[in-house]
């Protein structure tokens, strides 16, 4: 039991560590909620996007400090890549 309890006192500076700003990649990404970044986030989430060729869909916006908005980077019909065969 004590052996539990130091290594959740040992990872808990690491837990607070968090995200502290929009991450993302070409299939999506979070952004941490705020007005401002609510605001903003179309233009946040497609920035990211637009570096894959893709166009970004907001899907969730969870509103509360500490929450996140999600979105996804999606292929234009027009532009999507063929399968190969």
């Amino acid at each position: 039991m004590r052996r539990l309890i130091l290594i959740g006192l040992a990872t808990l500076p690491l837990a607070a560590c968090g995200i502290h700003g929009a991450t993302g990649r070409d299939t999506g990404g979070i952004i941490p909620w705020s007005p401002e970044a609510e605001y903003n986030a179309r233009d946040i989430a497609q920035e990211n996007c637009s570096r894959y060729n893709k166009f970004a869909v907001i899907t969730v916006v969870h509103r509360r400090p500490g929450d996140y908005i999600v979105y996804e980077c999606r292929w234009n019909a027009s532009r999507q890549p063929r399968k190969a065969g």
